[in-house]
């Protein structure tokens, strides 16, 4: 019996890669662009010591660092787009870190602006800010003047501008660890078919209807996690220590606060996060006993919540099949959201399947100056990935959208980044729902719905007091060792799924695997994204059109705004508990519905 080989990259057909001649045509133009731009660091030099001479110097400075920055954002995503094409791609591998080393001399060479601008007496900084030569920067100003306690001396910036590189070891060895050295073997999923088992068709499995085949790809797939649990404990450890440190460098009062200064998010819309989902959480662990009940499970475990309850309704669709499906369900978003969103799909935006090596999960990338370019690991078995592609299809338009802004405010931040993705992902959901001829189907699909929340705002708050936990014992100096880790994990995976849920012993490992670990305090946010997106998803299909026009004047907000700003503006407030509430409300008279159609 032969296994089923995933293709190497050169046997994926042209049509199903992305094209990234928006980026550049060929390496070779990279090359060349790379050399210009390595060339461009030392005129950092003719502005290094004479920020406060004049309000043209600095109006130059910016100039150049917008264009130098504009030029490494192409580079840089070039070549992160092309090293996670097959990460064991030794050219693209060097293509990846020569960027990154360059990036670290320009963050060296330009280090020393902020300590000097910031050194300027207050009444100079205000000339700068009201200066109509640098009216184009103002916002850029206003907010460099917020990391005034933040800021050292310019030496030491230049010292941590040096560490950039290191910095990313962590997250790299964890890559390439999990990407590439770790192979998981062969899984026989059906009977005389045997697939490779990988971080993408792990979740295949998950959804397998034969329980037995679930339950050994858990323990197959955890088996690897267990036999470098060491390592990957050093990772983590490693990557939390440096949160620590550069938290504690900047003055910030713990590596959380860091972490939530840059959106300006008060600490309370994190744990107002936290101490909702804690309190809904009888309603998530009643989930889990109708769902065992509905699928008559002598018990339940992880290895049971994936699949949906009623499976024999789970569908093939194929990539065409997706991308009509998602276009059709964000017609409320109008057509020239929806047009433009068709032709990249259709076209060469995607890179479409999983090939050997290739990164694993999913994620919209891209720069001002290129296409909004989306990776998948499309599975036409998993109906889940139509949602994903839609929801990382939001993420690529509000990149394209938010290219309404000049360069210096395009890139939105993370926080709202999530309200943008998810709520497409609410209008499929609808839109799945509505096609529903039966209770069957309907139930089918408030099954995803009461999934996704869970996976999006349960889930991902879980991580997120994991991240606070970790964090907390290296402040107090307590080591992150591997039973450290298990134990505190093992903690909340006891409160989330609660009394009723069978725990399996390789599931504390599961904080060993996540990738989002090491960009810490970034998850709560998918959280929030998701309880935002469900109020404006509202807002927008039962408004009209000035309720649309508000949603897409967010999506081309960029940062021109704070991030909390441009929700409000959008017709949400996150400060209030009151969005992350009615999320959970929703959740739970989804739970009551889906009781009484499965009886």
């Amino acid at each position: 019996m032969s296994a089923k080989r995933l293709p190497l990259r050169s046997e994926v057909a042209a049509a199903d890669t992305w094209d990234l001649k928006s980026l550049f045509p060929h390496d070779d133009a990279w090359e060349a662009a790379f050399l210009e731009w390595e060339k461009m660091i030392p005129e950092y030099d003719h502005y290094r010591g004479k920020l406060g001479e004049s309000v043209d110097v600095v109006s130059d400075c910016l100039r150049y660092e917008t264009k130098l920055e504009r030029l490494g954002d192409r580079l840089g995503t070039y070549a992160f787009l092309k090293e996670t094409e097959d990460v064991s791609n030794s050219k693209y591998q060097g293509m990846k870190a020569r960027y990154v080393g360059i990036a670290s001399r320009a963050a060296e060479a330009g280090s020393f602006f902020r300590p000097e601008i910031l050194g300027l007496p207050d009444e100079k900084l205000q000339e700068y800010i009201n200066s109509p030569k640098l009216v184009a920067y103002k916002l850029l100003l206003e907010r460099l003047i917020r990391y005034k306690p933040h800021t050292l001396l310019a030496g030491e910036e230049r010292l941590l501008a040096m560490q950039m590189e290191i910095h990313g070891t962590p997250r790299n060895v964890f890559d390439q660890l999990t990407d590439a050295d770790i192979q998981f073997g062969p899984i026989e999923v059906a009977p005389g078919e045997t697939i490779e088992l990988s971080h993408s068709s792990f979740m295949v499995c998950l959804e397998n209807p034969n329980r037995e085949v679930r339950k050994k790809a858990f323990h197959q797939f955890y088996a690897q996690f267990q036999a470098h649990a060491n390592t990957l404990t050093a990772t983590l450890a490693g990557s939390v220590k440096q949160d620590v440190y550069h938290a504690r460098v900047r003055n910030y009062p713990s590596a959380r606060e860091a972490a939530l200064f840059p959106d300006k998010v008060p600490v309370s819309v994190y744990d107002n996060l936290l101490a909702a989902v804690r309190a809904n959480l009888p309603a998530v662990h009643k989930y889990y006993a109708v769902r065992q009940r509905a699928m008559k499970l002598p018990d339940i475990h992880f290895y049971d919540v994936y699949i949906p309850i009623l499976n024999d309704l789970q569908k093939r669709t194929e990539w065409n099949d997706g991308v009509e499906l998602v276009i059709d369900a964000l017609k409320p978003l109008g057509s020239h959201y929806c047009d433009n969103l068709a032709t990249g799909l259709r076209g060469r935006w995607c890179d479409r399947y999983e090939n050997k090596g290739k990164h694993s999960g999913a994620f919209s990338s891209g720069c001002f100056d290129s296409d909004p370019y989306i990776l998948m690991n499309y599975q036409p078995d998993v109906l889940d990935h139509v949602f994903t592609l839609a929801h990382e299809a939001g993420h690529s338009m509000h990149s394209f959208y938010s290219k309404n802004q000049p360069y210096q405010y395009s890139n939105y931040t993370i926080f709202v980044a999530e309200v943008a993705s998810t709520f497409n992902e609410q209008l499929l959901g609808e839109a799945m729902k509505k096609r529903a001829t039966t209770d069957r189907e309907r139930a089918y699909f408030i099954n995803r719905e009461i999934d996704d929340i869970r996976r999006t705002i349960v889930r991902q708050t879980m991580f997120a007091e994991f991240e606070k936990v970790t964090h907390e014992l290296v402040e107090k100096n307590q080591p992150l060792t591997l039973e450290a880790i298990k134990a505190e994990y093992r903690k909340l995976l006891d409160a989330y799924f609660g009394p009723a849920f069978v725990l399996d012993d390789e599931l504390s490992l599961e904080c060993l695997r996540i990738p989002h670990f090491y960009r810490a305090f970034y998850v709560y946010k998918y959280a929030t994204g998701l309880s935002a997106a469900i109020a404006l998803a509202e807002r927008v299909t039962k408004g009209g059109p000035d309720e649309l026009d508000a949603y897409l004047r967010f999506l081309s907000g960029g940062s021109s705004k704070d991030p909390l700003d441009l929700l409000r503006d959008a017709g949400v407030d996150m400060e209030t508990p009151e969005p992350v509430n009615a999320a959970l409300a929703k959740f739970s008279r989804l739970v009551d519905e889906l009781d009484g159609l499965l009886k």
